[in-house]
């Protein structure tokens, strides 16, 4: 699969539709979790980096018309050079939610449940993270973070069935915990954790 577009492109698509500096924080954190997911199945790093960097495009746009949410992205997209298939598994993300007409829609493939898990699983370790009294990831650790992802009440917005699609691309929640983990650590600095 081929992006159709660089790196640098892609930061500046983010940096060009995202203003508000959460969301635009999410998408770094997403990146940097489809990049270490690639790596451990020996992916193309730029490819799924930038699938995480740009999944929420359109956010700013339809964070108050969510039913838009993956359906703006998809033009915002083509006009940016991206290819379609990278858009079509960008756009999976949304599968089975209510946004668009998406919601009959499955996830069917790797890079699909990869980018699906991968981006929502940053909501749940950065509030944890938030928690900590700390407020650091430096020594936070899976089973900590396991215990949170059974507390149903904690990051209540965070879906956790969504987070165990990792086990269809045969990761158990604690290898994906970990990697996810892994590289959040390795922007603390950037997200303030």
């Amino acid at each position: 699969m081929n992006a159709g577009i660089a790196y640098d492109q892609a930061k500046q698509l983010l940096d060009t539709n995202i203003k508000d500096p959460i969301i635009k924080m999410h998408c770094r954190e997403s990146e940097v979790v489809l990049r270490a997911l690639a790596r451990h199945f020996g992916e193309d790093e730029e490819l799924w980096g930038i699938a995480g960097l740009l999944h929420d495009i359109d956010f700013d746009k339809t964070k108050n018309d969510i039913k838009n949410h993956g359906v703006l992205c998809k033009q915002i997209l083509k006009d940016g050079g991206m290819s379609d298939d990278l858009i079509n598994v960008i756009i999976s993300h949304v599968y089975g939610t209510d946004c668009g007409d998406y919601k009959d829609k499955v996830r069917s493939d790797r890079f699909e449940h990869a980018l699906a898990a991968g981006e929502t699983v940053t909501g749940l370790i950065y509030a944890y993270g938030l928690m900590r009294p700390d407020k650091k990831l430096a020594n936070a650790e899976v089973s900590s973070i396991k215990k949170k992802f059974k507390d149903k009440a904690f990051a209540a917005k965070v879906n956790r069935e969504v987070i165990r699609e990792c086990e269809k691309i045969d990761l158990t929640l604690d290898q994906f915990f970990q990697i996810a983990l892994d590289a959040m650590k390795g922007i603390s600095d950037e997200i303030g954790l």
